[in-house]
């Protein structure tokens, strides 16, 4: 069985938002939407993965798959919860109101309708697609509670007189909308209430709702968020709420800011660890397949970001590496001796005009602001973005703390203020600037 340390991938082919985020029976399961016949986006299927310790991944093969009239067009995005030792998946269900006649993975127009279902497993391992999926929340009809076609990507989590749902929506005048409902037993499921605004986009995809620190925090993923003539238009992003459970009242408290300032990142979602503290993993979107892997895996397509910690903290959501990523990277290694065909990790700290070159991706100082840029390995690549920026750091040094590893490159800025990451491809052997240490993985990959 097909194994991934650190950045989870798919076996093979398309890999998209993670779903079913969940540490259940003493193993972390995450689910992924997954197309299974080609690198490229199609009909979705849920692949599954589960880990002792969120570094190393074993695969499960399709969890997911589209059986039912509802969800024939695909099984989308949704989360997972454990109700009397069993573990419950809910999803948003698929079905085309004509496929493409050229293509039967998309619909013919984009025309398309979303309901809401679960399933429930024994055990996590086992899913009956034919006999225990069920609908829950049928196709919306009135347009002032949320649209037919774009509601979708339940998170669902247990409140004090049961059970609560978020879920992404828009509406005719194309906003964005996070509608809440409410269950008191996890399976029956009643409209309570709704939040919309501009910053939400044209729509809200993968809402995420918890409280961290002392902190209500809205997680989401507003399409149309970002106009600048490059990928990517949609953008995730978080923000500060007030929140009332008994009433499903929801009010952004601030700004909605962008979580992860290389623009790749997308449709993250949160659990809660063995140990109680909260965990982000997402999806890094990449534009084009990698059609050879050392690994045997063929050609793919997208992966996961590595496990963040998150704290709230001045007003702000910190994000930094899991202590299961820390507790790999314990062998230090002279620069001259990293094997770059294996994952690292690098510490710096810069100062105003600084800079490092790392695998032919350069990271620098300007006007205060982590700048990093990838044009040296894109690979000829066009239409998306080659440089990021995070916002001016506080004080005149910036503590980094850079993970490389296949495709990707996650900066941690001054223990999670803010992460930059980006996808790369090329990556060159070289590692050129100030480095205070350089460290490997103790042990098989």
């Amino acid at each position: 069985m097909m194994k991934d340390t650190l950045h989870l991938k798919a076996p093979g082919n398309w890999i998209n938002d993670p779903n079913g985020f969940i540490y259940y029976r003493g193993e972390y399961h995450l689910f992924y939407q997954h197309f299974p016949y080609a690198p490229r986006w199609g009909t979705m299927h849920w692949g599954h993965a589960v880990s002792r310790d969120l570094v190393h991944w074993e695969h499960q093969g399709v969890a997911l798959f589209p059986t039912k009239s509802y969800d024939q067009n695909g099984v989308f995005s949704g989360s997972a919860m454990e109700v009397d030792g069993k573990l419950r998946l809910y999803f948003s269900a698929v079905r085309y109101l004509a496929a493409n006649p050229e293509d039967i993975h998309c619909a013919d127009g984009d025309a398309f309708v979303t309901s809401q279902a679960m399933i429930v497993s024994p055990d996590g391992k086992t899913f009956d697609n034919f006999g225990q999926k069920r609908q829950i929340i049928p196709v919306l009809e009135d347009a002032a509670i949320g649209d037919a076609k774009d509601t979708r990507d339940p998170k669902v989590w247990k409140t004090k007189d049961g059970y609560a749902m978020i879920l992404g929506s828009t509406g005719p005048d194309q906003t964005g909308r996070a509608l809440i409902f409410h269950s008191t037993d996890g399976e029956h499921w009643s409209y309570q209430n709704q939040y919309r605004s501009p910053a939400f986009g044209k729509m809200l995809e993968c809402p995420d709702l918890f409280e961290v620190d002392g902190q209500w925090v809205l997680v989401g993923s507003p399409m149309g968020a970002r106009r600048t003539g490059v990928q990517y238009y949609d953008q995730a992003k978080c923000a500060p709420v007030a929140f009332e459970e008994e009433t499903g009242t929801l009010s952004l408290q601030g700004d909605f800011r962008i979580l992860d300032d290389g623009r790749d990142f997308y449709a993250p979602q949160t659990t809660l660890d063995e140990e109680g503290r909260r965990v982000m993993i997402a999806w890094m979107r990449m534009p084009r397949p990698v059609e050879t892997s050392a690994d045997g895996r063929g050609a793919w397509n997208g992966m996961m970001t590595l496990p963040r910690v998150l704290h709230w903290k001045d007003g702000w959501l910190y994000t930094s590496v899991h202590p299961a990523v820390d507790a790999l990277f314990t062998k230090p290694v002279a620069l001259q001796d990293v094997a770059f065909d294996k994952p690292f990790r690098l510490k710096a700290k810069l100062s105003e005009g600084d800079a490092l070159n790392v695998c032919g991706y350069r990271i620098r100082v300007e006007n205060g602001c982590i700048a990093g840029d990838r044009s040296d390995v894109f690979d000829g690549i066009e239409g998306y973005s080659l440089t990021a920026k995070t916002p001016a750091v506080e004080g005149t040094t910036a503590a980094l703390d850079i993970f490389v590893d296949s495709h990707v490159i996650e900066i941690y800025i001054d223990g999670g203020w803010h992460v930059l990451s980006h996808v790369i491809y090329g990556a060159k052997p070289v590692l050129e600037g100030a480095f205070d240490s350089v460290w490997t993985m103790d042990g098989e990959v």
